[in-house]
């Protein structure tokens, strides 16, 4: 394999993170010109095309490929301690699931400084897979073994409370919730991945109930439109607690919440770099999660 030019894997990465040549010149601070002859000799010395030019610039599979190990170094650079002040941060690519995102997620971003982010979203079922891949360096996940190669840490877990407003109360929940008013009532999920209403139904009836979705990729889109009517949901806790408690929002059936487990697992390779993240991410767990 050639000798790789770091800088001019810095300039990929910055390409490829902004987008342009542009911007990434002005991250890096030099010229478009500047940043465009790096690339060009990196991909001469590779012997492939590694940027498709566009808006956005996007990778090539071997450009991706040199993007995440140039993502690497940076944080093994940061490990050994080596001055990084003249080289752009490498952005740190971590998958997590939107409603961990929209809840607790961001005071343990910010509680760890020093770090440029570039999430993936995922549901927690499947994020794992990014880490499998060895798309992410870390990521919050519902798998409770470590990935291989992975450490993992045990989270808490998030608490979701199936709700709607209490008109559609009314209409589709009148006698009771059981599995033919459900089958019957619109529903809401995030995606075509996402079972967190499949589990509460299990969980509420005992039984698998047939359920025909809403999709609404967005947790926040989820409380506004259970709380205009369109479905019930499965909301996280932290979001339609004050919803509840203002009675714009009712449980479908009391005292019944689900609780999701949730774990952040890190590349072992790269864990000592992450550590103070790692720290900030239990930290912020602690005092949102339950259990």
């Amino acid at each position: 394999m050639p000798q790789l030019d770091y800088p001019a894997l810095a300039a990929l990465s910055a390409v490829l993170r902004t987008g342009s040549f542009d911007a990434a010149a002005a991250q890096l601070g030099v010229t478009p010109s500047a940043v465009s002859q790096r690339i060009r000799a990196l991909e001469e010395r590779m012997g492939a095309v590694l940027v498709l030019r566009g808006a956005p610039c996007t990778p090539t599979e071997t450009g991706d490929r040199l993007q995440r190990h140039a993502e690497t170094v940076g944080l093994l650079e940061r490990t050994l301690g080596e001055d990084l002040a003249a080289l752009a941060p490498a952005p740190l690519r971590l998958a997590v699931n939107a409603d961990s995102l929209a809840t607790w997620f961001p005071a343990a971003l910010a509680g760890a400084e020093g770090f440029v982010y570039d999430l993936v979203i995922d549901d927690q079922a499947h994020s794992h897979d990014w880490l499998r891949r060895g798309a992410v360096a870390a990521a919050v996940t519902a798998q409770p073994g470590p990935v291989q190669g992975c450490n993992s840490h045990p989270l808490g877990a998030l608490r979701y409370i199936a709700t709607c407003s209490p008109a559609f109360h009314a209409r589709w929940f009148a006698g009771d919730v059981t599995a033919d008013t459900l089958a019957a009532a619109p529903v809401m999920a995030f995606d075509a991945k996402d079972r967190l209403q499949h589990d509460w139904v299990r969980q509420a009836i005992g039984a698998e109930v047939p359920l025909r979705p809403h999709m609404a990729p967005s947790t926040h889109a989820f409380v506004d439109l259970a709380l205009a009517g369109l479905a019930w949901g499965m909301n996280p806790e932290p979001l339609a607690a004050d919803h509840i408690a203002q009675g714009r929002l009712v449980p479908l059936i009391p005292d019944l919440p689900h609780d999701t487990p949730l774990y952040w697992q890190v590349s072992r390779h790269v864990a000592a770099a992450l550590e103070p993240l790692t720290r900030s991410v239990r930290r912020a767990a602690k005092a949102r999660l339950v259990g």
